[in-house]
């Protein structure tokens, strides 16, 4: 017996892929400074499809809550590019999100096993 699922799985997926947008941004940039459209692209590669309208906002809070830190530098191809870099406060907050991560998946992994051996 097959169940109608009321329930927009697209929507859900897309509200998962945001609330793990900001730990993801933020290791990004641990790893080196980096520009917006690098920042897309490795999240696009991870298969996080990311446009800039939702990643500029994040990334001017991430800047206003002290996270983030960022540079003009000019560019050989156009306008001066702004640059993105972590700083100490983000580095930390980074950490602990990270920490909280992989408690997190840890707990749902256990949960999703359990699921999977009642089938």
């Amino acid at each position: 017996m097959y169940y109608v699922c009321s329930m927009n799985l697209d929507k859900t997926k897309a509200q998962m892929r945001k609330g793990v947008l900001e730990l993801c941004i933020l290791s990004i940039i641990s790893e080196k400074d980096a520009y917006a459209s690098d920042i897309i692209n490795k999240l696009k590669d991870s298969k996080l499809i990311v446009v800039e309208g939702t990643l500029y906002p994040l990334l001017t809070r991430l800047k206003n809550d002290g996270l983030t830190t960022y540079r003009w530098e000019e560019s050989k191809e156009g306008p001066p590019r702004k640059y993105h870099k972590i700083t100490e406060i983000g580095m930390s907050t980074l950490k602990d999100l990270s920490d909280n991560w992989h408690e997190m998946t840890k707990s749902i992994n256990a949960i999703l096993k359990k699921h999977k051996t009642m089938q």
